[in-house]
């Protein structure tokens, strides 16, 4: 058996700067990987795939992402033969924090490692594209400006270590009618964005937006209280992660950010995880 983590990201900045023809938007996005994580073991087998997510909703055939991940690496190399998988869900579903994609993206590196590295990194993302835009992000092994769907990738400059407390209320946001809405107000004009550099902490926190975040917090106003109350609870910021609902307080210290994850870890219904970058 072969344990792996896929670590859950955040998006501290994210710009939506147009919509593309094939109906996708062009966007740019500072994606931090952090500390929460899935846990994925991974069993060679003779042959097939056989994929258990217990205690979890997630589908267990082609319709999970890590599946087909197996499946796509399976049919590119021919190896292993088979793979049996086993996914203990930690990071909240359809939450903006991009579980999903680190699932399929942990499946493949490990089944390549696996089989002995026949393909390259660069291979690897290939692949992962197609199965979705934050897949590559997942391989890329840094702190990354995404740029395009999210899968043009520039390693971002070294940021100081952050802490953060992540709130989810308990209900799932669809990415696909968060964008749709989002298309009321845009053009397809692309929007010229350079790439700020955020080499402090105040550099960051200046920086925090996130063009979707109106959006979900017009259908959410929950997500609205959530921030004030982080904020409150000694954040130094406050942001919707993706298309959300999670939002998540940034932090300086550990002890701060424990006092905030108590706080507001009575609150029925909410999910509040500590975590720190990695």
């Amino acid at each position: 058996m072969i344990p792996k983590p896929a670590p859950a990201k955040v998006n501290l900045t994210l710009r939506v700067l147009g919509r593309r023809e094939d109906g996708y938007h062009d966007i740019l996005s500072l994606m931090q990987k952090i500390s929460l994580c899935d846990e994925l073991v991974f069993s060679p087998r003779a042959e097939g795939i056989v994929l258990r997510c217990p205690d979890s909703p997630l589908p267990e055939d082609g319709r999970n992402i890590a599946h087909r991940a197996a499946a796509s690496f399976i049919a590119r190399t021919g190896a292993p033969r088979g793979v049996a998988i086993t996914i203990r869900k930690r990071i909240p579903l359809a939450a903006g924090l991009g579980g999903g994609s680190s699932d399929a993206a942990t499946t493949l590196l490990t089944l390549n490692e696996m089989a002995g590295y026949p393909l390259s990194r660069e291979e690897l993302m290939r692949l992962g594209k197609d199965l979705g835009a934050d897949v590559p992000f997942f391989m890329f092994g840094a702190t990354a400006w995404a740029a395009g769907i999210g899968d043009r990738l520039v390693e971002a400059a070294p940021l100081p270590p952050l802490w953060f407390v992540l709130v989810n209320p308990g209900f799932a946001v669809s990415t696909k009618m968060v964008y749709q809405s989002l298309n009321l107000g845009l053009t397809n004009t692309e929007i010229r964005y350079s790439i700020p550099r955020f080499s402090t902490v105040e550099d960051l926190l200046g920086g925090l937006t996130n063009d979707l975040e109106s959006v979900t917090v017009r259908q959410h106003p929950v997500l609205d209280h959530i921030k004030t109350l982080l904020l409150e609870n000694g954040a130094r910021g406050a942001l919707m992660s993706g298309s959300g609902p999670t939002v998540f307080g940034i932090f300086t210290d550990a002890d701060a950010a424990n006092r905030a994850e108590r706080n507001l870890g009575h609150v029925d219904r909410w999910s509040v995880f500590g975590a720190h970058s990695l």
